[in-house]
Formats: C-alpha cells, structure tokens, sequence
C-alpha cells in the first residue's frame, strides 16, 4: 500500500494464528513478540515514514498543527476512559407491566435489574460524544492532537457509519475515523486495532469508542430478548509508549460465522416502492429493513462459557503470564451466570471481577468501556494494574486482550 506522498509505509508486525500452540481449535490471532529495545534503537533511523505531503491548509481552514515523522515499533497504553448513559432507567417491574416477567425471574437468570435506554432527543451520537470527551479529560489530551477515532457499534444513527460525525463534534480536527462492527466483541476489537496502528502506522493518540443502542432492535414483547439489552457509551484514550512499556501485553480474536443463526439481526424485504418495473424480474430490489433481535439464548450461553475462558487462556499464554497475575478479570456484561462461570474457570475470586451487569444490562459494544471507566472513577483500577478484558457475541465472534493500565 502506498501513502499520499508515494512513499510505502512499513508493514505492522505480522500475526500468527492461535491453531499453532493448540491443534484442532479454530484459527484466530495473536500478536507477535514484542520488538526489543535494543532492536528498537537500532533501527529507529530508518523505521520512519513520511505523513501526507498535502497541504493541510488545502483540507482545512484551522491550518492544524505540523504534522511530524511518524516513528513505528511503538507500544501502546490507556491512560484515559470516559461513558455516558441515558437519562431513562427501566426496571424489571417495568417491564413486567407488558410482558410477563418479574424482577425475581430476571435477576436469577441473568443478574439484571435495571437498563438505560435512549429517549426524548438523546442519540448514540451524543452518548458517544460525551464519553469521548470524558475520556480525553482523564487523559489531558487535546481533541486535536488526537490521531485515529475508532467506533465500535452495530447501531449507528446513521447507516454510513457514524465516526466521522464524533470526531467532529468532539473537535478531533486532525484525526481519521471509521467504524467497526463487531457487535458485542467490537469494543474488544477496536482496542486492539488501536494498538496496532500505534505499532505498524506509528500514530500517537487513538480514540476507542465502544457504544450500542440496541433497544431500537428489540422485539419489547418478548421476554426472552426484552430483559437483556441496554443502550450506552463508553471510550478510551490509548496513547503510543515506549516498546518495553507496552500495556498490551497479549491478546486473541476469532471468529465462527457457522454460530451467526444462534444470534443476529437479519434484514428483511418490505414490498417494492415502484409499481412499474418495466417487465424486469426482480427489480427494482424491495427496501430493506432490519428485524428485532433474535437469540437462541441457550446456545449462546453454552459458547461463551467454553469459547470466553479458553480466548484469556490463549491471551494470557502469549503474555507469559498466570491467571494469577490478573488483578480485575472484566467480561462483556451479558449474563452474570456466564460472568461467574469464566471466573470459576480461571480460578479469579469474585471480588476481583468487574459488574456493573445489575445496574445497565447488556450494552454491547459499551459494555466492557462503561465498566472500566466507573471502576476507574471508583478507585477500584489503579495504575499499573492487569486486567483481563474480553468480549463475545453476534457473528459469532470473540476475543481477549491482558492490559494493563496506565
């Protein structure tokens, strides 16, 4: 691939499948080592790249900042985390008013209680916005000297991807932005995007947004779906850092499109909005419109207890690491039962696992973002600190990622 300036950026560190250090489970990625110092400075002089040679005063009038070589081989660290939520709370005597369910059934089937969902003028946009700019003021970072916004959703406002729009409300006048969809494992995929445009793209600043409004796509009178699914926002700022101070220590991300007709939300054809095609078959192709959520509850819930458990096995193997170096193991908030079930595996003592799963439900793509950043606010994540993060869902697909923070 060649730049603006014509100049072929370095290639980012290749990755190798998980299948090499186990056989017969399924591909996915992990990282390679992590570049030494020794070679680091060795090759410093010639592991630079040169930034577009536009003229930025050409792209945009507020004449930004110059940019500078970049340097790759970098590590990576989150140094800033911010949320936000919505202002309405629905209970589970709520919602036992037009479906039939209890506060009693729900809590001991899922650990849910309460859910935030979107309404009046509130947006996924504006909750994504607020998170950002939360976790830029953790990190005492400028909104323009912010590189890369990356957002995670399955639900923008818009259909063409809503990054573009953050990063230009938050004011990040000199970054890119593009969005991920991974449903529940997209803010898990971000992160580790984000480090790896760090290292390979020799980038400073990355904004990872992880937020989700999925009560729009939730079928209100079935209890099954209905009790599970919040709305929410949550952010990131990971910064580039010296190589041996990486705070990704290891990671795995994979994937099984043969479990997408376990959980999805499918398109649907309405009827065509022309009544003379003409004598041609087919067209024009009917409008299209997304269905409710649907899940095959017990079948997702028997992936992720054996797929979440052995993706921070495989994480934690490519850290060099024990399970008993992990000081806060903190999991997609879907179900507590699945929660407890990981943490059993891996032998993690409950109050060293992070819920917040009573107080929002699932939120998808926030989920992991939101709760980091009340257990940052709340003392609980300190600096230096190793936590287990991971995400699963829709696709299906999965992953893990050993962080430490700060």
């Amino acid at each position: 691939m060649v730049a603006a300036s014509g100049i072929a950026p370095p290639r980012a560190a290749a990755v190798s499948t998980c299948a090499r250090a186990r056989a017969g489970n399924r591909p996915g990625f992990l990282r390679s080592p992590p570049v030494s110092a020794a070679a680091k400075a060795s090759a410093a002089a010639q592991l630079r790249c040169c930034a577009s040679a536009v003229d930025d005063s050409v792209v945009s009038p507020a004449a930004p900042r110059p940019r500078l070589p970049r340097v790759v081989g970098m590590g990576s660290k989150l140094i800033g985390s911010g949320s936000a939520t919505p202002s309405l709370c629905i209970s589970n005597d709520d919602l036992s008013k037009f479906v039939e369910t209890s506060d009693e059934w729900i809590a001991a089937r899922t650990g849910i209680r309460n859910r935030r969902v979107l309404s009046g003028g509130e947006t996924l946009g504006g909750l994504s916005v607020q998170a950002a700019q939360r976790a830029l003021e953790m990190a005492q970072v400028r909104p323009e000297d912010v590189d890369l916004v990356l957002f995670c959703t399955s639900t923008p406002d818009d259909l063409f991807g809503g990054a573009g729009r953050v990063l230009a409300e938050v004011g990040c006048t000199n970054a890119f932005g593009f969005d991920i969809t991974a449903a529940c494992s997209g803010f898990i995929v971000g992160l580790i995007t984000a480090t790896r445009f760090i290292k390979g793209g020799g980038i400073k600043n990355v904004l990872v947004v992880g937020a989700d409004a999925l009560s729009q796509y939730v079928d209100w009178t079935d209890r099954g779906t209905c009790i599970l699914f919040g709305d929410a926002a949550g952010a990131v700022l990971v910064q580039s850092c010296n190589a041996d101070e990486d705070g990704l220590l290891g990671f795995c991300v994979q994937s099984d499109g043969h479990g997408q007709k376990h959980l999805h939300c499918s398109s649907s054809n309405a009827d065509s909005i022309l009544s003379k095609t003409n004598g041609v078959p087919g067209f024009p192709p009917k409008k299209t419109n997304f269905s409710c959520i649907e899940m095959n509850g017990k079948e997702v819930f028997r992936f992720a207890v054996r797929c979440v458990p052995q993706s921070i096995e495989k994480a934690l193997e490519e850290a060099g690491l024990p399970a008993s170096s992990i000081d806060w193991l903190l999991l997609h908030q879907a179900n507590q039962r699945i929660i407890d079930a990981a943490a059993n595996r891996l032998s993690i003592p409950s109050e060293k696992v992070i819920s917040n799963l009573a107080n929002y439900g699932n939120t998808s793509a926030a989920s992991i973002p939101l709760a980091l950043d009340e257990a940052v606010r709340g003392g609980k994540v300190k600096t230096g600190d190793i936590i287990a993060a991971s995400g699963f869902g829709a696709g299906l697909t999965w992953g893990s990622a050993i962080v430490k923070w700060g």
